[in-house]
């Protein structure tokens, strides 16, 4: 018996349940290991670098999964999807941003697919499904916020989630959707000790004429790995530690976000009847056990300061 790389879910043999697979691509059936081992898919990262389309502090690579062969191959241009290889300085990383994607998929908050794959010699490597692609060729307008407020990756911890705001309701489509949406998302976020979400790591993407957020990405428990003291990577009301109830629902979310008491229940809601669920795939994930302790504690002492039941 092992664990499906995608679902978590107990399967007789391999690495991946077939219904899932289904799911990734149809007519695949199986992901071979990717042949190279953690060392050498750094390097190969490292020499595609500048390639890149997509830059940030963990280790990257494009790359298309070949349904023929049933494997990831590596490429320059035209990638589908994006490979994270283990960090050399942070442990874990992949299998800590596939748990924490799959959590934010099970509150509602859209992610593309994504799962782990194993590399050569044996380590997970975290893979996940461009959104800004589609088809063979074409690209989907997307602009992360440092782009839409004109600043740089030098700059990107330098504005307020009340900035996000402004965005939202200057460029969006449906301002009033989206706005529920970054609520549902700082909460999460909040929630999960993810402390790096920085400018770059929201976006807008448009499709068919419609401005909206775009799908989550780089969401982890970033708290465990580094230890941070801060709660928040962009300012509210002035403040990256010390979070409350009152400063997430009734600062942010009724006066900054202008959401409805009705709304606002429906969100927080969500997230407690969540807990049960969370609290299993924490436990079934690939996560070391100090690791998976760490998470779960850590969710529920924020669920405390939030006032949601456990």
């Amino acid at each position: 018996m092992t664990k499906c790389l995608l679902t978590y879910e107990t399967i007789d043999e391999g690495n991946y349940s077939s219904t899932a697979l289904k799911r990734l691509a149809r007519g695949l059936t199986n992901i071979r290991e990717i042949p190279l081992d953690t060392a050498g898919l750094r390097q190969e990262a490292a020499a595609r670098a500048d390639k890149m389309s997509i830059q940030g502090v963990q280790t990257k690579l494009s790359a298309l999964l070949s349904v023929k062969d049933q494997e990831f191959k590596l490429v320059d241009r035209e990638g589908r999807f994006i490979l994270k290889p283990q960090s050399d300085r942070y442990a874990h990383l992949p299998e800590n941003e596939d748990l924490t994607m799959h959590l934010a998929a099970l509150v509602g908050i859209e992610v593309p697919a994504h799962g782990l794959v194993k590399a050569r010699d044996g380590s997970l490597v975290y893979f996940i499904k461009r959104f800004d692609r589609s088809g063979q060729k074409d690209r989907i307008a997307t602009e992360d916020f440092g782009q839409v407020l004109g600043l740089s990756r030098e700059t990107k911890y330098e504005s307020s989630l009340e900035k996000l705001v402004t965005v939202l309701d200057q460029h969006c489509t449906f301002p009033a959707l989206e706005r529920k949406k970054l609520f549902e998302r700082t909460v999460f976020n909040y929630l999960v000790g993810n402390e790096d979400m920085h400018l770059k790591n929201f976006s807008l993407i448009t499709q068919v004429n419609i401005i909206r957020l775009a799908p989550a990405y780089d969401f982890l428990n970033s708290s465990i790995v580094l230890r941070d003291p801060e709660e928040l990577a962009l300012p509210l009301k002035g403040k990256k530690r010390g979070v409350t109830r009152k400063l997430l629902v009734h600062y942010f979310a009724k006066e900054r976000l202008r959401l409805n008491e009705k709304t606002i229940q429906i969100v927080l809601d969500s997230f407690e009847q969540m807990i049960p669920t969370w609290n299993d795939w924490i436990a079934k994930s690939f996560l070391p056990i100090e690791l998976k302790m760490k998470y779960l504690e850590l969710v529920k002492h924020r669920l405390g300061v939030l006032g949601l039941e456990q």
